[in-house]
């Protein structure tokens, strides 16, 4: 049974990037690869995009090692283990800190904060959340300072045949941003885009179909690693906003819109180089075992 031997799960989403999220404070549970994949199966499974363990931040660093990380339990009490839905680890999720950071809130994890840090392979996330209901909230994101690594070369994506320049940006995971008439032009996403250099991000790359709607508004559909096309991705928008406000010659402070399939997100960069990002969140229900009912 796929749910043998697990807690209540509970299925979280943010703007339609939706996610299982397993409660495992003190690190007692071993989940798999095929086991992540099978709950995140949309026929055989739960259904999600990925998946949350909800971890102690010092268990989850005495189990396993995170170099350069060492020090997050200071910061942030508990630890978002994320996984894509093929099972393979991934080290941050943007929509998935935001309904990580609610499900805390709403389980009595932190209490009533609103304000707190979420550790991740990617850092610690720092959040405020602005409740809009009992199992949904209004969540804004410090993402960190945006990376763009200058040792990848000329990064190009395929686009309807034809390789176009794109912008190699790292938000403590890979993306690689293409700007396009139309999100349209991205095709159907069945298939990971063509990225050149070949192996040039030997860990797999998420790729973003980026287009003007208005001054300082995009649009955009992804294609994420280990998952394929989504409705969302908040680390990939983070990706977006940016490489237009280098491209507009934007000033800090500037805000900007990306509309994903599964709704907004809103972005400005701060005066010290930081991304903040808000969103929604929302907690859809629980699933409990049937043997422990």
């Amino acid at each position: 049974m796929i749910l043998e031997g697990l807690p209540t799960l509970t299925k979280g989403h943010g703007t339609e990037n939706d996610f299982v999220i397993v409660p495992d404070p003190d690190g007692a549970l071993e989940i798999t690869a095929a086991q992540v994949a099978k709950l995140c199966d949309r026929r055989a499974g739960i259904g999600a995009d990925g998946l949350l363990r909800v971890v102690r931040t010092a268990r989850f660093l005495e189990q396993e090692q995170v170099p350069g990380h060492e020090d997050q339990a200071a910061d942030a009490e508990f630890f978002m283990d994320y996984r894509n839905a093929d099972g393979s680890v991934a080290e941050m999720c943007g929509n998935g800190v935001r309904v990580f950071a609610l499900y805390l809130r709403a389980r009595g994890f932190v209490g009533d904060a609103t304000r707190f840090g979420v550790a991740t392979r990617g850092g610690v996330k720092y959040v405020s959340l602005t409740p809009t209901g009992p199992l949904s909230a209004d969540v804004t994101v410090d993402m960190g300072v945006p990376v763009f690594p200058d040792t990848r070369g000329d990064v190009t994506v395929e686009v309807k045949g034809t390789p176009r320049p794109a912008v190699d940006v790292d938000m403590g995971n890979p993306h690689a941003v293409v700007f396009v008439d139309s999100t349209d032009d991205a095709g159907t996403l069945y298939e990971s885009p063509v990225v050149a250099p070949r192996g040039v991000y030997p860990d797999g790359v998420n790729v973003e179909f980026a287009a003007d709607v208005a001054p300082r508004h995009l649009a955009m559909r992804v294609h994420e690693r280990g998952v394929g096309e989504t409705r969302s991705c908040g680390t990939g928008a983070c990706a977006v906003m940016i490489a237009a406000a280098r491209r507009d010659g934007a000033a800090p402070g500037t805000a900007y819109t990306v509309d994903v399939l599964g709704g907004r997100l809103h972005f400005v960069e701060r005066a010290d180089g930081r991304l903040e990002m808000t969103g929604p969140a929302e907690l859809v229900f629980d699933l409990v075992a049937p043997e422990t009912r």
